[in-house]
Formats: C-alpha cells, structure tokens, sequence
C-alpha cells in the first residue's frame, strides 16, 4: 500500500512539474508583454516602477523552468535531498509571484496619474519628425487609433494647434479607413473619436491582470507539488525507519 501512495505521488510530482513548465512560460510571456506596452508608450509615464512586476515575472519564468526539470530528476531519483532543494525553490517562486502580484495590482490603481506627462508632451508637440516626443505621440494615434488625450478637442489648446493656424489636428488623428483624410476639424467624422489616454491605461491594465491571474495559477500549481513532494519525503523516512527497525530486531 505504501508503494502504491508513493508511486501515486511520484507521477503527481512529475504532472505537477510540466504545469510549472506551462504556468512559468504563461508568467513569462506576460512580463514580455508589459516590457513592450511600456516601451511604446514610456515617454507618457512619469515612473518606471510599473515594470517592477514584468522584472519579477521574468525571474519567476526561469525560476519556474528550471525547478519543473529538477521536479522531473527528484521524482526520477527519489532523493529527499533533491525534493528538499525542489520544495525551497517552490517557495521562492511563491514569494516572487505573490510580490509581483502585488505590484501589478497596486499599479492598476495608479497607471492613470502615472500618465500625468502625456497632456505635457502633447503641449510641446512640434510636428517634427526629428523630435522623438512628437514621433511617440503620432505612432501612439496611429496604433491605437485614437486622437488627443480624452478626444480631438485636446489639440485645439496646444502650441502646435495654434502655430499651424488652427485649422486641425495631425494626420495620425485620421482614421486609417478614411484616405482622404488630412486632419481638418470642418471632417471631425474622419477622425479617431477616442483619447489615447484612455487606451493606453486600458492596454496596461489588461497586461498587468494577466500578471495577477497566470501569478494565481502559478499558486494553485505549487500548492499541488507541495502536497506531493511532502508526501514522497515523508514516505521515504516511514520506508527508511521500518527499515532500521526490522535489523535491529
């Protein structure tokens, strides 16, 4: 019977491990992703520590790769040695999603004050493609599909708007569908309704969820091999004291 369990709980040990594959690659992806959303849109950002969570996900993923190969090798081997080092590996992973959870959570709340420089470089708006604030504001229209901060309206209050002689917004406020489109406010129609702002938090928030949830999943997963692992080493010292007692008697 005890071989059975034992058994039993080495080929949950070893489902446990490749789901540590699958959740650490979900975790790390999901860092990659906020990497990205930041870089698009990092000079709208007033603090970089929204990508302390992407950082902390990361480490987790190569923790989380490595700790299912050594999973695999301490059910292989069944050494309490091995299932020990796997056991304090899984609490470090534990610590580290559960940080970068909370992180990620916290920065849902502040991601909108965070993007108080946005109506600043929207103000300093030049036109000028040698000007890389410029440059991040028409590709953040362009790939958003959006105009302004909140809408068109944001432009009519900028230095560019009224240089130009008011009579509209740049090109990247065009909606992509409308070729003819260049801009002029008698055409709002043409134009992108929506802010930028606004999407920019959306996209944000949604990657930073993605963290929360796959740092979830990543939880439930380790519950499962701690469960697991504690019963292989608590199995092996029974097998090894019965041991100990049928040579002394």
């Amino acid at each position: 019977m005890r071989k059975t369990k034992q058994h039993f709980s080495t080929i949950v040990l070893q489902m446990t491990s490749q789901l540590l594959w699958l959740v650490g690659l979900v975790v790390g992806l999901s860092g990659v992703y906020l990497l990205l959303k930041f870089r698009q849109s990092s000079l709208f950002f007033s603090h970089t520590y929204i990508t302390i969570p992407a950082y902390l996900a990361l480490a987790s993923a190569a923790l989380l790769l490595a700790i299912g190969g050594l999973g695999i090798w301490a059910s292989l081997r069944e050494s309490v040695w091995l299932q020990a080092v796997f056991f304090y590996l899984l609490v470090v992973v534990l610590c580290l999603v559960a940080t970068a959870a909370a992180l990620a959570h916290v920065n849902t709340k502040t991601v909108h004050s965070d993007l108080a420089p946005f109506r600043n470089i929207l103000q300093r708006y030049t036109g000028s493609i040698q000007d890389p604030e410029s440059n991040a504001v028409d590709a953040t229209q362009e790939e958003l599909h959006c105009c302004g901060i909140y809408d068109y309206h944001d432009w009519l209050t900028t230095r560019w708007f009224n240089h130009s002689g008011g009579g509209g917004v740049p090109h990247s406020c065009c909606n992509s569908s409308h070729p003819v489109c260049n801009g002029s406010l008698d055409l709002v129609s043409l134009l992108y309704p929506e802010g930028c702002q606004m999407k920019i938090e959306e996209a944000m928030r949604f990657v930073l969820h993605i963290i929360i949830w796959s740092s979830l999943a990543v939880a439930l997963v380790e519950a499962v091999g701690f469960v697991s692992v504690a019963r292989l080493m608590r199995d092996k010292n029974l097998s090894e004291y019965h041991l100990v007692d049928r040579e002394q008697d």
